[in-house]
C-alpha cells in the first residue's frame, strides 16, 4: 500500500511529465483551442480527455501525412502507451486550466474598459 506521500510524489512525477508533454507547439496549439471551447471551468476534465484523445490521434497520424509513412496503430496492450495518455491527460489538466483562467482574466478585463 502506498504512503500518501508516495501518491503525492507519483501525481507530482505524472504532472511534471504531462506538462513537460503538453509544452510542445502541438500540445499547446490543442489545449488553446480546447480551453476556447471551455465555457465553464467544471467541463476541464471533460475537455482534457478529448485534447487527449486528439493529441494521441495526432502522434499516429502526423507522420503519415507529412512525411507519407507507413500507417501504424499505437500499441494499446501496453502499459507504458497508457501512462503516456495519462501523462498527457494530467498535463492537459493542468495546462487547459491555465489558459481558461488567462481567458476569462482577458474577457472580464476588456468588459470593465469598455
Amino acid at each position: 500500500m502506498d504512503t500518501p506521500q508516495e501518491l503525492w510524489n507519483s501525481l507530482m512525477a505524472y504532472a511534471q511529465t504531462g506538462f513537460h508533454e503538453i509544452n510542445a507547439l502541438q500540445g499547446l496549439l490543442i489545449a488553446i483551442i480546447a480551453a476556447i471551447f471551455l465555457h465553464r471551468w467544471a467541463g476541464v476534465f471533460a475537455v482534457a480527455v478529448g485534447a487527449t484523445i486528439v493529441h494521441l490521434v495526432l502522434d499516429v497520424m502526423l507522420p503519415v501525412l507529412a512525411n507519407n509513412a507507413a500507417f501504424r496503430l499505437p500499441e494499446i496492450i501496453d502499459g507504458n502507451y497508457w501512462r503516456y495518455a495519462l501523462t498527457l491527460y494530467v498535463g492537459y489538466v493542468i495546462v487547459i486550466s491555465v489558459f481558461y483562467i488567462i481567458k476569462r482574466v482577458v474577457l472580464r478585463g476588456s468588459h470593465q474598459v469598455a
